[in-house]
């Protein structure tokens, strides 16, 4: 029978984190964020300008979504809560929770090498 090292196990997990990762980035993307901007640009709204293409404002979205207190000034955050649906709210917590897995996952890894060295 074959027996598994941690650090295999660890390999595993954060190859299925990064791919359950992938996955609710892109459905995020796709579905919440291109609802969103599109409901704003009919209220005359436009995107943020300083988000030219890398994707910075999935993140922000996300964090407006799961956190309510949250207040940034950089964009609409009451707009975007308008146009918040529940699948939308329910993509973002997933996104963000395999986010904070996958960084948990890795910050581990890096700190179990470290001390092995």
């Amino acid at each position: 029978m074959l027996e598994l090292s941690t650090e295999s196990w660890m390999a595993i997990l954060f190859f299925i984190a990064l791919c359950i990762w992938c996955i609710t980035t892109f459905l995020f993307g796709r579905i919440s964020v291109k609802h969103i901007q599109s409901e704003m640009a009919k209220e005359g709204i436009a995107p943020p300008v300083w988000d030219k293409g890398i994707g910075t404002i999935i993140v922000t979205y996300s964090l407006i979504m799961v956190f309510p207190k949250l207040n940034p000034i950089i964009i609409d955050f009451e707009a975007v809560r308008r146009h918040t649906r529940k699948k939308d709210k329910k993509l973002a917590l997933l996104y963000v929770a395999s986010s904070a897995i996958i960084f948990i996952i890795g910050v581990t890894i890096y700190y179990s090498y470290i001390s092995d060295s």
